[in-house]
């Protein structure tokens, strides 16, 4: 028996259809039927790929005693975080004020009258082990708090919507002022410091801070880091830690442990996107690690193979769980990419296995008995050891990786199960298209085609953006999700954001192709009308039509796995203003950052991307030039440039570089022309 969450398009929701759990999806519906029965809301928001959303779906939410007195007390609501980001960013946040801590799954009970939460947690176990309590104790003990303590629910909501609602309008309590250059320094070194090597704890990618980490290097502030070892340190840590997939590419989400070496395994889209472009950058600095260049085609091969769909567009993701076999009852984490050591030695010869010991394979393993293959040195591998992950590859896969163009996709566990892998069974793959997250692989590819010099990178990136920019309007309106060709749930902020900078990345990648800044200058229009905040500046998560089912309208600032929109969307705004000459954009970008100006201050921890928005504010620099000169410094790093193509220069200059709003004497020679833009890559 299926609940009404059989019919959703969602992948992450269609895995609950078969609980008890009288589910419904969020929707106005929903919303009523609460009030009208005076029943609390048990809302669980989750995604496809999340571990510990899959074991509670198959421990509590599967479990007949939960599911009765849930059905009978509450009005149970799933929601999919990767389609509304808005629920989940406020609910977040929720969770944490009254937890202190965040995570997936997030289960959080609320008022059906105001939908202002009352209680959240995470993973709920069925009985009490883990030093929480079992989930049906946590029912019971919330619906008699909710029916006997109205005072206390009252006074307890009140306190949770003040809390969101200051955080939403961000008043400036900040007594004094940095200068520009000071406030840079300070968010760079706080950046670097949170990327600097920990001895414990999880390791993340953390883009949004290798990113101003790595953009601060050029300015040489003073430091307790070196800030180029600490950038280069993390590029190396994550081109030869286990978190790379070594046999088939692409990047795991992070690993459990301060080395880099076993992952928690899904494979998330936005990761890959970022990682590849800051290995990119990283390259261009003149940290030339041939480890940077194999990772990034190995990821592009895997996308190419397993994550594009027909139609151009990339999937969002790749699940931790696989089975070991069809018939299996639950998957397995690692399974599709781990190795015995009894498989290692019937797969190589002697020499080969041998050479595979410049990873961490042990017989003892280092993953539940097996092996993560991580790299112990940097450098080229040598050909005997390509070999012997090419066997690897043909182990896993069933096909050789030079016959293997296209893998298909697992959409679900039933289809994992029941096909005919050649190879392994693969994890489930969510093939929804999430118009941020191909943003964020678009402009990676972008980054990675002008570095390595690589058309089919660009190739693809723009194949991307071409399905979304011919898909995702329905009635002139910009869409942030496609099902099979069906575009759904309008576009949040971090779609346009996102969306525009990889337009931009592509124009910066090929400048004579001016379509690509046309698109954005369209979409930027669109963003500006629906999610500009006329009254506190910068942008709003939702559109003004589309937020009636919010508690607070926020304005996120914060940067997690992705970078934050507001940070993304005013270095746009900086770019767009060099490239088109119109000054509205700067104006906006300066009423953005002003509107934040106190969040830097006060957490600067919180915002890299917004400080990345500062550095393109107060150091962006136009190239004007030919193609050929234009061309010869696409490659290099340079990260607050656009260049525009022109042949319109003053008679026997070569370029002229434009440092925001003034302009330098014409370059005579190549020569002057870079130094002009290496002196204005630092003129603060």
């Amino acid at each position: 028996m299926t609940n009404r969450l059989a019919e959703a398009k969602s992948l992450y929701l269609r895995k609950h259809a078969e609980n008890p759990i009288d589910w419904w999806p969020w929707c106005d519906e929903a919303l009523a039927t609460a009030r009208a029965q005076n029943k609390p809301i048990f809302l669980s928001i989750g995604y496809s790929s999340c571990h510990w959303c899959t074991v509670m779906e198959g421990e509590a939410f599967s479990d007949i005693a939960i599911a009765n007195y849930m059905n009978a007390n509450y009005l149970p609501i799933k929601v999919d975080r990767e389609e509304r980001p808005d629920l989940d960013s406020i609910y977040m946040q929720a969770l944490q004020m009254m937890s202190g801590q965040g995570g997936w799954p997030l289960n959080i009970f609320l008022s059906p009258e105001d939908l202002v939460p009352f209680y959240a947690g995470t993973y709920f176990p069925v009985d009490p082990r883990y030093g929480r309590p079992g989930f049906l104790q946590v029912l019971e003990t919330l619906r008699r708090y909710y029916d006997t303590e109205k005072e206390d629910l009252q006074q307890r909501k009140a306190l949770i919507i003040e809390s969101l609602l200051t955080s939403a309008v961000m008043q400036d309590s900040t007594t004094t002022e940095l200068e520009d250059h000071e406030l840079l320094r300070q968010g760079w070194e706080i950046s670097t410091g949170v990327i600097t090597p920990s001895q414990s704890g999880n390791s993340f990618p953390m883009i949004p801070y290798t990113e101003l980490a790595l953009r601060g290097t050029r300015f040489n502030f003073e430091s307790r880091y070196d800030g180029k070892q600490v950038c280069t340190q993390r590029g190396l840590d994550l081109a030869l830690g286990g978190i790379y997939d070594h046999v088939g590419g692409g990047f795991h989400r992070y690993t459990v442990d301060p080395t880099w070496t076993v992952p928690h395994f899904e494979k998330m889209l936005y990761d890959n996107g970022q990682i590849v472009e800051y290995l990119a950058s990283l390259w261009s600095t003149g940290v030339e690690e041939p480890a940077f260049e194999r990772a990034v085609a190995g990821t592009v091969l895997w996308l190419k193979r397993e994550m594009t769909a027909p139609e151009g567009y990339f999937y969002a993701a790749q699940d931790a769980d696989s089975f070991t076999e069809s018939t299996a009852v639950e998957p397995e984490e690692g399974t599709f990419y781990v190795w015995s050591y009894s498989e290692l030695q019937q797969l190589l010869t002697p020499e080969e296995l041998r050479e595979l010991e410049q990873f961490t394979v042990t017989p003892n393993g280092n993953f539940e008995g097996r092996n993560v293959l991580q790299r112990r040195y940097s450098g080229q591998l040598s050909a005997t050891l390509e070999t012997a992950l090419s066997k690897l590859f043909t182990a896993r896969y069933g096909v050789s990786s030079e016959s293997l163009e296209t893998f298909p996709p697992a959409r679900n566990n039933q289809e994992a199960k029941t096909a005919n892998w050649p190879g392994r069974i693969p994890s489930v793959t969510d093939t929804k298209m999430i118009v941020a997250w191909n943003s964020l692989m678009i402009s990676g590819l972008a980054r990675a085609a002008g570095v390595f010099q690589q058309p089919l990178y660009l190739e693809l990136a723009a194949r991307a953006a071409n399905f979304i920019w011919e898909n995702q309007f329905v009635d002139g309106r910009f869409h942030r999700l496609n099902y099979q060709g069906e575009p759904s749930v309008l576009a949040q902020s971090e779609d346009y954001a996102f969306f525009i900078k990889a337009l931009l990345d592509l124009q910066a990648s090929n400048p004579e192709h001016q379509q690509w800044l046309e698109k954005a200058i369209a979409i930027q229009d669109e963003f500006n009308q629906f999610l500009w905040s006329v009254k506190l500046a910068g942008y709003h998560n939702t559109s003004n039509d589309s937020s009636q089912d919010l508690i607070v309208r926020e304005r996120s600032y914060a940067d997690n796995a992705t970078p934050s929109a507001n940070g993304i969307a005013i270095a746009n705004l900086v770019r767009l203003s060099l490239l088109t000459d119109n000054l509205d954009y700067l104006d906006l970008a300066e009423q953005g950052l002003k509107a934040f100006r106190s969040v830097m201050h006060r957490a600067p921890q919180a915002c890299p991307s917004l400080f990345t928005a500062l550095d393109w504010y107060r150091n962006s620099t136009l190239i004007r030039s030919t193609t050929e000169q234009i061309n010869a410094l696409i490659p290099k790093y340079l990260p607050v440039v656009v260049f525009t193509v022109t042949s319109d220069l003053p008679e026997g200059s070569v370029g002229l570089v434009c440092q925001g709003l003034k302009c330098l004497a014409p370059a005579e020679s190549a020569e002057d022309l870079w130094q002009q833009v290496r002196e204005s890559q630092v003129r603060d």
